[in-house]
């Protein structure tokens, strides 16, 4: 009965979240007789939790690096680094959406924010409105699996699974996945017989690695120090972020700083410093010096206007977790998650077969539902499941996350979609035909990570 009033309320064109809580809603006053009271307790009960402190935190932190210019220095960056391969533009297109994967945690905001300038640039260099739209589509797919990640952070609360362990299992993931989109530009550069959109220059070229090689050297050399040589931590660190930010303003570095926020995010995770919801709070303060002190591109007002939005966006995302809250406790309560249980381990105990038809599932739902929602619901059906199958929480959470984000690039209710197709000024139809061949490398991904969970849990075993 719960199942059909949510689908009857779903069918009639009402948002998710009031689908969920409304269902619930009419089955306690019609059919289960319980008071209405409960339905507001189990909803402030759901969201009433120290994790989900970093959902706003993490919004903010995104929104202040998407206003503050930092867009632009990484573009710069990418296509220093990666600009004249064939296709440049294409593979600056995934490097990008690397980086500011790691700052945005979003989907949507990496193809609102730094998609806007790379479909711009590549219609100015003569590709087609289609292969821009695509690329940038199937890119954007990395803001949530490379850390930080707002969906990792709610599946985290949901299934009880460590949200440091959640980010550091897709760091891997996310390499791989940009690999495979950079060999379909290729593919398509050779296809097209397309060249480089900019010279060869050893100088810049030299600088793009330099910087790479900067945010690569630095964390190793503080843990050396730290952990071997047993120099104090916070001095050491003091003194290295001193040193950072006068090696930036010495040589200056296009995106040095900007691509630290997930090393000093993780770093500060793994060795203790502070809590995955901390680590939101610093990853906020941290932008905002930035954008205020260093680089000088945010303002007060700017500032009010961004902590409005994050205010709107948060309370969506809490309204929906609110809402699954009493919606998944009334499936529970109801029998609905041990039915659903029962009959899937009645028909398979195997759990590749279980996990093919996760997949499936969680495919379809993502293009019904958004990502939080979506999460919402399926984590207190299908993580009972895992349980029993002895499938690591941490590896499927993986596999829901990148599923869940394939389904936005699809109708009827991709958002990603929707975004690039307004910021492209291209049919909806148009769209999703350029999406199609991009599906190919998120897909393959998708089944490697899925078979071969040592690539996922590599990182969290060694530092967990």
């Amino acid at each position: 009965m719960l199942k059909i009033l949510f689908l009857f309320l779903m069918s009639g064109g009402l948002p998710v979240a009031i689908a969920m809580a409304g269902a619930s809603l009419i089955y306690l006053f019609f059919v289960q007789s319980s008071p209405p009271f409960v339905v507001i307790h189990r909803m402030v009960s759901g969201i009433d939790s120290f994790p989900l402190l970093a959902v706003p935190f993490f919004i903010l932190a995104g929104n202040l690096m998407n206003n503050a210019g930092i867009t632009n220095r990484i573009y710069n960056y990418a296509l220093a680094l990666v600009g004249w391969l064939k296709g440049g533009l294409g593979h600056v297109n995934v490097v990008g959406s690397v980086v500011f994967a790691g700052m945005s945690g979003t989907a949507i905001a990496d193809a609102a924010g730094l998609g806007t300038v790379e479909i711009k640039a590549m219609r100015d260099h003569g590709y087609s409105k289609e292969f821009a739209v695509g690329v940038t589509a199937a890119s954007a797919t990395l803001g949530p699996i490379i850390p930080p990640s707002l969906p990792f952070v709610i599946y985290g609360m949901m299934a009880n699974v460590s949200v440091g362990a959640l980010f550091l299992a897709g760091i891997l993931p996310g390499v791989i996945m940009a690999l495979l989109m950079m060999v379909t530009v290729a593919y398509f550069a050779h296809k097209n017989n397309w060249g480089s959109d900019v010279g060869f220059v050893w100088s810049r070229v030299l600088k793009a690695l330099i910087e790479t090689a900067v945010v690569v050297i630095w964390p190793l050399a503080l843990w050396v120090l730290v952990k071997h040589w047993e120099f104090p931590p916070q001095l050491t660190v003091a003194a290295a972020l001193v040193a950072l930010f006068v090696a930036d303003r010495v040589f200056q570095f296009q995106a040095v700083l900007p691509i630290m926020t997930p090393v000093l995010l993780i770093g500060g995770m793994t060795t203790g410093v502070f809590t995955p919801t901390e680590g939101a709070i610093a990853a906020c303060v941290w932008a905002m010096v930035l954008g205020f002190f260093w680089y000088r591109t945010l303002n007060f007002r700017m500032f009010v206007k961004i902590c409005l939005d994050t205010v709107e966006t948060t309370a969506t995302v809490l309204f929906i977790v609110a809402a699954a809250s009493i919606f998944g406790w009334m499936l529970t309560a109801t029998g609905v998650t041990t039915a659903i249980s029962s009959w899937v381990l009645g028909f398979t105990k195997d759990p590749l077969v279980f996990l093919l038809l996760a997949n499936l599932l969680m495919l379809f739902v993502g293009c019904f539902l958004e990502p939080v929602a979506a999460i919402t619901i399926l984590v207190p059906i299908l993580v009972p499941i895992c349980q029993q199958l002895g499938i690591d929480l941490v590896h499927f959470g993986l596999v829901m996350v990148l599923n869940l984000m394939i389904g936005l690039l699809h109708p009827p209710m991709g958002m990603v979609l929707f975004v690039l197709a307004r910021v492209a000024q291209l049919s909806v139809e148009r769209t999703t035909m350029a999406i199609l061949p991009w599906l190919v490398p998120l897909l393959g991904s998708l089944v490697v990570i899925t078979y071969v969970p040592s690539l996922v849990l590599w990182l969290p075993k060694l530092v967990y």
